[in-house]
């Protein structure tokens, strides 16, 4: 009985509402049913394409209570807002029902990312009376994956790659059941009627049962052996973490000799190994194990037992928790932690075909943990540290994308940005929204030149936004650029350093001009030259350039990212010193240098790291871009007094720092390496502070923003915002966009709104 029999006055009233935000996926329909039912209202729910649209009928006074509930009560995956609440002249509607989904004409969609596996389904996975015990794909309205299984809109089964796993008896009751929290569970499975494990191994033979392939999985770990392992977004290549000899095989066969290894810890324990390995404050903690359930850089402890080959150098460890079943069976079975590193070829996006898994790593992994639930797109796991007392993100993948951003200015159509050449990402934006693709990889090879294409058409396809215009870097030779310039659609250009400028802007917008330092590796200047050390002065479409550092010409060009010992010989020589190092072509390359062959102009405050990594001998032949960088900082001793770096103005009347000063304190072996390193870091920073300086005394300015890979750098970023709050500046960092080249696709679409 509703609240429409109970009024014999017949003096009720009914409404239309439409919900907007994250509303599909996250049980929210069934929130709604029962909701209705608490207040003995009449009506029906159902999705529209990425909203929820509701008509309920009753007393007025229910209807209040109903809709102050509504949202803040929703269930923790929902974040809504109430679009409209219309007055309806609907004739008497008969109980509250569920009604099929609908696609409307005007779509507001919201795609949910991928979710961790929560505690009621990880309750029941555990529970040996319960049908879905052990089941490695466990699912809920609050859990599951999301974004990788969606096909399109709005998200029901048939539209996602659950749709040829026709559901059992108790699986449909329960999808069927308003008041089961399985209800409209799109990717809803048991061991009956769900997806299945198979084991493949080094012979090609097939094992298959979900326990009978989980053992042979975790045998396989056991013995020292290299696992690739499905999960939601893509394959992890696995090994024992605590065995030197299976870790020292992965990076052979991955071809991957120093760069640093993700280790996933079993979350039972009370987190008790990881705290073994790892220096973990409460806010660490709490990220770690919050929804995302990201990779971390965490502090690695004196006595961690783990293999130091794992981070080769590093003072900080990778660490994840668990966040598929999948992922918690194989880690409790195994009984200890693993590496969980990306499943791919250097630099490409995460490999998650079966069929193509087994065949491009055959020559790395010893037997392959497969499943037959189709990855409809890749997404890896996203990667956070914690810097100036905020959690911040190195790269987006898995958990938290797409990500969305309100604008702060609505765009007059829509707007597809491509980023840039190396850690690409992309944005799809339109009206006042933003959405920013997962992580794809360096744009080198083929296959990730697929996947971009892929990304680029599935965001368009899964919002219902068709792109009109086309932004990418200035720089001719990406093959992003090359990619828009042949797309068919107007193409906008963005400065590669103004878009890393408008990228922090736009976090944080505002009316008056700030001052952005734009510190990164290389990027295309308005000059021709390689900037990467530039200080912008202005707002997203009026950057100009305030300040830089002393330019120098770079030996081999691109090669030095790879090569630091060049950038290391380019810096002595263009202070008149000679250079100590002891490769074979340096006399060649020096002559080449001289004349300026093949040796462009760079103001690069990564490559000047790279020289520092050199000049201290930290490392000569880099085997990962940022690795002498990462080095340097690993070993810098904070608080070292730094050493003065010139401020003058060069030719055109832009403030320039000269780094050469540092030389002596970098080749002095008086001092120690860390003293060294130390002071290398300290000066910078002061040398960045006597630029906002300068800013202030001419232009007033009061904001200073960061942005570019180098502020990765913890020690440097902590030590510059410490500074300029002593000074009375107000420093801004990324929070939501990675500071490095992922972020540069956000500042794209910044930027061009800025100058439209």
């Amino acid at each position: 009985m509703t609240d429409v029999d109970n009024d014999p006055s017949g003096s009720v009233e009914t409404y239309r509402l439409l919900v907007g935000g994250q509303v599909q996926g996250v049980g929210f329909r069934p929130y709604v049913y029962r909701l209705a039912h608490q207040y003995t209202l009449s009506g029906w729910v159902r999705n529209l394409s990425g909203q929820v649209e509701i008509m309920v009928q009753g007393r007025s006074e229910s209807l209040v209570k109903f809709a102050d509930q509504l949202l803040a009560e929703a269930p923790p995956l929902a974040f809504g807002q109430i679009i409209s609440q219309i007055a309806s002249l609907e004739k008497k509607l008969e109980g509250f029902t569920i009604l099929s989904s609908t696609e409307s004409a005007a779509s507001d969609i919201h795609v949910p990312p991928d979710y961790f596996v929560c505690d009621e389904c990880l309750k029941e996975q555990q529970e040996s009376s319960d049908r879905r015990y052990r089941y490695p794909f466990i699912n809920c309205t609050q859990c599951g994956p999301r974004y990788t299984l969606i096909s399109r809109l709005p998200y029901d089964r048939p539209h996602t790659t659950m749709a040829g796993f026709e559901l059992c008896p108790d699986c449909q009751a329960e999808y069927e059941n308003p008041l089961d929290r399985r209800f409209h569970a799109e990717p809803i499975a048991c061991p009956a009627c769900g997806p299945q494990l198979a084991f493949q191994g080094s012979d090609s033979s097939i094992v298959t049962g979900n326990d009978e392939a989980l053992a042979e999985g975790v045998h396989m770990l056991r013995e020292g052996k290299i696992l690739a392992v499905k999960g939601i977004g893509g394959y992890h290549l696995m090994c024992d973490a605590t065995n030197e000899e299976a870790v020292s095989r992965l990076r052979t066969a991955k071809h991957r000799p120093h760069k640093p290894l993700a280790v996933m810890f079993p979350k039972g324990d009370g987190l008790f190994r990881l705290q073994r390995e790892v220096v973990l404050n409460q806010y660490q903690k709490e990220f770690l194990c919050g929804p995302m359930r990201p990779i971390v850089l965490l502090k690695k402890r004196e006595d961690s037992t783990l293999p130091a080959s794992i981070s080769d150098g590093q003072d900080e460890l990778g660490v994840m928790l668990p966040y598929s079943p999948l992922h918690h069976l194989l880690l409790n079975d195994f009984g200890g932690p693993v590496v969980a590193t990306s499943a791919n070829i250097s630099g490409e996006p995460v490999l998650i075909d079966n069929i193509e898994v087994a065949h491009r790593l055959a020559h790395v992994a010893d037997a392959f943990l497969h499943h037959d639930r189709t990855i409809a797109r890749p997404a890896d796991d996203p990667v956070f540290r914690e810097i100036a007392g905020e959690m911040r993100p190195l790269r987006l993948g898995r958990g938290c994308t797409p990500l969305e951003i309100t604008l702060p200015f609505t765009l007059s159509k829509p707007v597809l940005a491509v980023g840039a050449h190396k850690k690409n990402s992309v944005a799809l934006a339109w009206d006042n929204r933003v959405v920013i693709s997962p992580h794809i990889g360096d744009m080198g090879t083929l296959r990730s030149l697929v996947v971009f294409a892929q990304v680029v058409k599935d965001l368009q396809a899964l919002y219902g936004v068709t792109a009109e215009v086309v932004v990418c870097d200035a720089h001719p030779g990406y093959a992003t650029t090359k990619w828009a310039n042949k797309c068919g659609l107007p193409v906008l250009k963005v400065m590669h350093h103004h878009a890393h400028a408008s990228a922090v802007a736009g976090e944080f917008p505002l009316e008056e001009n700030q001052l952005v330092f734009t510190w990164d590796g290389t990027g295309l200047g308005e000059d021709g030259a390689l900037w990467g050390g530039e200080a912008l002065l202005g707002k997203p479409g009026y950057w100009y350039r305030f300040a830089t550092i002393k330019p120098f010409y770079l030996p081999g060009a691109e090669k030095a990212g790879r090569e630091p010992w060049r950038s290391a010989a380019a810096v002595c020589w263009e202070s008149g010193l000679q250079w100590q190092g002891t490769i074979k072509e340096a006399e060649l390359l020096y002559q080449a240098w001289q004349r300026r062959i093949n040796c462009p102009k760079t103001y690069s405050v990564g490559r000047l790291f790279d020289a520092a990594a050199s000049l201290v001998g930290l490392l000569q032949t880099a085997s990962f871009e940022g690795q002498g960088p990462m080095l340097l900082e690993a070993v810098a001793v904070p608080g070292i007094v730094p050493v003065n770096l010139p401020l003058q103005r060069n030719g055109e009347g832009i403030w320039e720092s000269d780094w050469s000063p540092l030389l002596s304190v970098l080749t002095d072996e008086s001092l120690s390496v860390a003293e060294r390193a130390g002071c290398f870091h300290s000066s910078m920073v002061h040398a960045l502070l006597a630029q906002a300086i300068r800013a202030r005394e001419e232009h007033g300015i009061k904001v200073i923003g960061l942005s570019g890979g180098v502020f990765q750098n913890k020690i440097l970023s902590e030590q510059v915002v410490s500074l300029l709050e002593r000074h009375n500046f107000i420093p801004r960092l990324a929070e939501r966009v990675p500071c490095n080249d992922s972020g540069i696709c956000f500042g794209q679409i910044v930027e061009v709104a800025g100058k439209l």
